[in-house]
């Protein structure tokens, strides 16, 4: 039977948005320029900071493995695509890119030893920090992902560090995995005398996944900086004087061109239903008059009205900008230089568009129509173009998505079950996602938390950190879907746990066809922690999933009554499956561990252009554990 869950809500106005999210990290990623990628192939890319050649404990390597439980042991292969710092007593130095950048947006993965120390610091002055953070509950200002702090040895004692920022959540995955960060950094802004008259900036991290920073205000240096001043442009530096680190896939996106503005804003509102283009006629404006900003605000009717703005639109560089207009619960149109951007359309079906822009100041008429009554009155316009990161001009409800509830979240001060659907990635459905319908996600006070596939008997994904957000399933009507927000370790598209197999090279059955499979719900022990109860082959099966005391991961153990002859359990499919040799495995490019219990020997085998580890259960018994 299910249980009421122990629920927690809350809402907040979502803050920092982006319409197009990060140019680097976008679908619009090609109107900001394809990113350039850091050549791996020879250390040309990077110099010392003390001049000379590169330090000894820089290498370039083909692959790295670092064991989750040795401390500071880092061991690479030879071969090129990966940066490897592998410090000693005598080696043990810094390293600066060739690059030297201002704002930029920049993505990177990097894999910790255990125990291990580092840092990049943009333009060589604000450190990222990268530390093996496994398994802690909360950041800290010296945690992975954080910035780390200034420093001042006039101060006293206790009190020479300020203005550090902890990441949000710990989103840190173990050691020996690969984890990605994404970064947007806007460089200080300084007049023509030199003087700084804007601080540098944090747009915003993202870590394996999470947002752990937005929009956070750069006063200065941080601790350690190549130099104790701030410049417009200036080298990455990576710390190698604190443990073993390796990087590869560095891209970047450097931003140098002139913002477009919007200037001589003027508006003309007109009372009525326009929901037709035509509709507007010859009928008189209600109000008219300039405005400082692209805002609904000009009028104060809630709904039923129709703005048209007209201005000019001062491009001080020629070349292509992609636009994307949207106006909350109506109708909206754009022209600029009396070339038509966008008709007249339903803004809620808006995409982007593109158009080749020359120099100069550009007349511009955007029209909104607000004729449905539930949304908040808003309108927005973001921008972007090579070299030019995406900006955003309007009402900030616009930016965020209209959404003016803001996000409700679901926290896990206890054990806590909630059922909805959940939807997954799906690799071969071209950008579609695949809809778990009977999921069943369970959450911890111990911040690991899962969620579970009744129809498959399948454990569709762990995750690190905060609960769920179920903005989407109980925000207006809803779509009945839940999002995870931690740090997500997706295990694959559901399908069936155990198989009957003709032969351990027989493939796995997909459906649930002939297997007499049935769900039989689950059962809650005396902490409200589900076992998972269904039939399979006429055999009875007992499915329990347990969270780890030291955070670092999930065991589960599989019961199975009277178990059907030739069966077996698939407990993993990835692009790659590597065996390290002490029972544990890395799963899908070193993205997380599968560790065995007692004498299971499970099978590394093909399939298709993937791997799948497989294991006989004839036993009964199955144990093993998921490491991330």
């Amino acid at each position: 039977m299910l249980t009421k869950p122990s629920q927690v809500l809350t809402r907040s106005v979502a803050t920092g948005c982006w319409l197009l999210s990060l140019g680097l990290f976008s679908p619009a990623m090609a109107q900001n320029g394809q990113p350039n990628t850091v050549s791996l192939n020879d250390l040309s890319a990077f110099r010392n900071p003390g001049g000379g050649n590169v330090g000894k404990n820089w290498q370039i390597a083909s692959d790295v493995t670092a064991d989750f439980a040795k401390t500071n042991v880092l061991t690479s292969k030879s071969g090129s695509g990966v940066l490897v710092n592998l410090p000693t007593d005598r080696d043990k130095a810094n390293l600066l890119s060739a690059l030297e950048h201002g704002d930029i947006d920049m993505e990177l993965e990097y894999m910790m030893a255990k125990g291990s120390n580092s840092g990049i610091y943009l333009q060589g002055r604000y450190e990222i920090q990268l530390i093996d953070s496994w398994g802690q509950k909360t950041a800290k200002i010296g945690d992975n992902g954080s910035i780390y702090q200034r420093w001042d040895e006039s101060r006293p004692e206790g009190q020479k560090g300020y203005e550090g920022h902890a990441a949000r959540q710990n989103a840190t995955k173990a050691p020996g995995l690969w984890q990605r960060m994404r970064i947007s950094f806007q460089a200080p802004r300084f007049d023509k005398s030199g003087k700084k008259i804007e601080n540098a900036k944090i747009l915003r991290i993202d870590l394996n996944g999470v947002t752990i920073h937005e929009n956070v205000e750069l006063t200065g240096p941080t601790r350690g900086p190549l130099k104790n001043d701030e410049v417009a442009i200036g080298p990455l530096l990576i710390q190698g004087d604190h443990g073993p680190v390796a990087f590869r896939n560095i891209r970047y996106i450097v931003y140098n061109k002139p913002r477009p503005e919007l200037t001589g804003l003027t508006y003309a509102v007109y009372a009525g239903q326009y929901d037709k283009e035509n509709a507007l006629g010859q009928a008189a404006p209600e109000a008219k008059g300039t405005a400082p900003k692209l805002t609904a605000n000009v009028t104060v009717s809630p709904n039923n009205f129709l703005v048209r703005y007209s201005g000019l639109l001062n491009i001080k560089e020629a070349g292509e900008y992609a636009f994307n207009l949207a106006g909350a619960g109506g109708f909206t149109s754009m022209k600029i230089n009396n070339q038509t951007v966008f008709p007249w359309a339903n803004s809620n079906r808006r995409s982007s568009a593109s158009v080749s822009l020359p120099a100069g100041e550009l007349p511009v008429e955007i029209i909104y129509s607000k004729v449905q009554g539930r949304a908040t009155p808003s309108i927005g316009l973001s921008l972007q173009g090579s070299g030019l990161r995406e900006f955003f001009i309007g009402d900030n409800l616009a930016e965020g998505g209209f959404n003016d509830n803001g996000p409700i979240l679901i926290h896990a001060p206890n054990n806590t079950i909630l059922r909805s659907f959940m939807d997954v990635p799906n690799e071969n459905g071209m950008g579609r996602r695949m809809r778990v319908t009977h999921g069943i996600s369970v959450g911890s006070p111990k911040q690991i938390h899962y969620t579970y596939d009744l129809d498959n008997g399948f454990l569709v994904q762990v995750w690190r950190g905060q609960f769920l957000d179920a903005t989407p399933m109980w925000n207006s009507r809803g779509d009945g879907s839940s999002r995870p927000t931690g740090m997500v370790q997706r295990l694959g598209l559901p399908q069936l746990m155990l198989n009957k197999l003709s032969s351990p090279q027989a493939a796995w059955v997909t459906d649930t066809t002939g297997t007499g499979f049935k769900t039989e719900g689950y059962s809650l022990d005396e902490s409200d922690r589900p076992t998972f109860l269904y039939t399979i082959y006429g055999s009875g099966v007992q499915d329990v999933i347990r969270v780890l005391d030291n955070g670092s991961g999930v065991q589960r153990d599989i019961t199975i009554s009277n178990p059907a002859a030739n069966l077996y359990a698939r407990l993993a499919d990835g692009a790659t499956i590597e065996a390290t040799g002490d029972g544990s495995y890395l799963i899908d490019g070193k993205s997380y561990y599968i560790k065995t219990a007692g004498n299971v020997k499970p099978v590394i085998r093909p399939a298709g252009n993937r791997q799948e580890l497989i294991v006989p259960v004839s036993s009964g018994k199955l144990s093993y554990s998921i490491l991330f």
